[in-house]
């Protein structure tokens, strides 16, 4: 069993993997975003779950609003960018598989785990 508390702090911080899957954490600042029209995941679908914060996720081109439950999927090689745009931070967890991110949260390469 592996088992974290999530301090939640500005950044993104890789948590931990097993069988394929990597959890993370991201905390973007009011008015903040991370990614952008070339950000993509070649290897790996990225799923998001908001904790809390309101945003605005651009996939592909298409908008969607994220407020505090939303559960958005990111397909491997989707372009997006994730933006906060409410008086708070945005607090998400995210899953990847197979992993995206080395522990030191630098991308590995398309298909490497």
């Amino acid at each position: 069993m592996k088992c974290r508390h999530l301090r939640m702090g500005i950044g993104f911080l890789p948590l931990f993997e097993a069988h394929g899957v990597q959890a993370a954490q991201m905390v973007i600042p009011p008015g903040g975003r991370e990614g952008g029209p070339d950000n993509r995941h070649r290897g790996a679908d990225q799923w998001l779950f908001v904790a809390s914060g309101r945003g605005m996720a651009i996939v592909e081109g298409a908008r969607r609003a994220l407020r505090p439950g939303s559960l958005l999927l990111i397909e491997r090689g989707e372009r997006h960018e994730i933006r906060a745009t409410g008086d708070a931070p945005l607090k998400t967890v995210n899953f990847y598989s197979p992993p995206a991110y080395t522990a030191t949260g630098g991308e590995r390469p398309a298909g490497r785990s």
